[in-house]
């Protein structure tokens, strides 16, 4: 009677065991593919009840406003996240806590002004991120060691005006970028971003384009496009992290030709340095001559004024002992004057 009672205890509970985990109402779950659709359904906040194993979800084309903390507890083994075309403004540092194998996120079509450098931190998985069509002013340059597996990032269509040269560097493995429609200031602070273009671009990373919209005479410039001689003013404070990438180029085409050295049919063509590298390269030089020759001019302008300075202190001397003595000399001829009528009276 005990067994048989356990029995049907167990029979009973079953059935609720398994709704703890169903399908939400609004959404369309695939068992096999663990896959959860959620795609425009007018929902305000993330779905609950979602299978622990669910390994995609679509999010897209909702009304979902905010993120809150640890808010995709449920499914720490989601790959694919798409919460794009909704309504989000706020985002919590710790909304993907717990999404360590989390490799597709996509935040696109929506209204963030700003992300938490803690967002990604327990995240090292994530390969493809796209932040495009919002309001954001920067991302902070701490993230990047989030994102040293990332392998395209979606920035287009925002409000950056510059990007953290740090956050950047961090990007190595980084195959395709989208910048466009930013409204780009071309100042000193964007020197960073186009030295780095160079040098990704070189290495055959793909991007779009990043057009100037400020100032006005360099409106709708491509960045690319622009000769490094209006960066002049800026180029002082930028030598060293421009002769720092004609050295890691330079070392890695050394260690290419080192590879192949045992295999020389192999070995491949050294790729072109680009033009704008190249202008960059010749402009360093040029300058580098050109302050060396002011600085021998001003060194003979300064040789030249002491030298003077000296001649005209010693004429100045000469002249002034020279009129003590005529003064002296006159004195004695005008007393020799006085003395000669006396004498010829007395006589």
């Amino acid at each position: 009677m005990g067994i048989t009672g356990g029995l049907v205890l167990v029979c009973a509970l079953l059935p609720l065991l398994s709704l703890s985990h169903a399908c939400p109402k609004e959404c369309s779950c695939n068992s096999n593919t663990k896959v959860v659709d959620c795609r425009g359904q007018g929902l305000y906040d993330i779905p609950r009840r979602l299978h622990p194993d669910t390994q995609e979800l679509y999010l897209q084309d909702n009304r979902i406003r905010g993120l809150g903390s640890m808010a995709f507890r449920e499914i720490p083994l989601v790959r694919i996240l798409d919460l794009s075309n909704n309504s989000i403004t706020s985002v919590s540092p710790t909304a993907l806590l717990g999404l360590r194998t989390l490799q597709r996120l996509s935040l696109a079509y929506n209204s963030l002004r700003e992300l938490d450098k803690r967002l990604l931190g327990p995240i090292r998985s994530l390969s493809h991120l796209d932040l495009s069509h919002n309001s954001l002013w920067g991302l902070p340059g701490a993230m990047g060691d989030s994102l040293r597996n990332l392998s395209h990032l979606g920035l287009a269509h925002n409000r950056l005006t510059r990007m953290d040269r740090s956050l950047l560097e961090a990007l190595t493995r980084l195959d395709s970028v989208t910048l466009r429609g930013n409204p780009w200031r071309c100042d000193c602070q964007l020197i960073g971003l186009k030295l780095w273009l160079e040098t990704y671009l070189f290495k055959g990373g793909a991007v779009d384009e990043v057009l100037c919209y400020q100032p006005e005479e360099m409106r709708d410039r491509d960045l690319q496009k622009v000769p490094y001689q209006l960066f002049h003013a800026c180029m002082t404070t930028s030598y060293h992290y421009l002769f720092a990438n004609i050295h890691h180029l330079e070392s890695e085409r050394l260690l290419r030709g080192h590879t192949h050295g045992s295999m020389p049919e192999c070995e491949t063509k050294q790729r072109q340095r680009p033009v704008n590298l190249r202008h960059a390269i010749a402009t360093v030089i040029i300058t580098g001559v050109v302050c060396g020759i002011v600085c021998l001019m001003m060194l003979a302008a300064a040789v030249y004024g002491c030298a003077y300075a000296a001649i005209m202190a010693k004429y100045q001397r000469e002249l002034k002992k020279n009129e003590e003595l005529a003064a002296v000399q006159g004195a004695d001829h005008a007393t020799a004057d006085e003395k000669e009528p006396l004498e010829n009276a007395i006589a």
